[in-house]
């Protein structure tokens, strides 16, 4: 009767050292990148892009703001302004369109004589 409980203790024991085995050898396949992890780093890489997306396009807008304003001036207050008053806000707006269209007419002039330079040479 002892001989067969050890023979029974022993079977025990190396089945329940099989499993022990096989559940270790089950969890070093399954490595570091489960599919559940993979899933949740996917997700948060996503959500990190979207966010640096998000914001260099606020940046983007801030900058455009910013050089529209600068280009433009601040706007004027017309509704409180008297006769006087609107002509030289008018006159200064002219003074400031006359100024850029002379920019750019020598802008364009300094272009149009590259390019026949440049067909000149070649």
């Amino acid at each position: 009767a002892d001989q067969s409980m050890d023979e029974e203790k022993a079977k025990r024991k190396a089945e329940v050292r099989a499993r022990l085995e096989q559940a270790a050898a089950t969890k070093k396949k399954k490595g570091f990148m489960t599919p559940a992890r993979k899933k949740k780093l996917r997700t948060l890489l996503r959500k990190k892009a979207a966010e640096e997306i998000k914001r260099e396009q606020e940046r983007k807008a801030e900058e455009r703001r910013r050089i529209i304003a600068e280009r433009t001036g601040t706007p004027k207050n017309l509704d409180s302004s008297n006769e006087a008053e609107l002509m030289k806000i008018v006159k200064g707006y002219f003074e400031r369109m006359y100024q850029l269209e002379s920019e750019k007419y020598d802008l364009e002039f300094a272009t149009v004589k590259k390019d026949v330079e440049v067909s000149f040479f070649n």
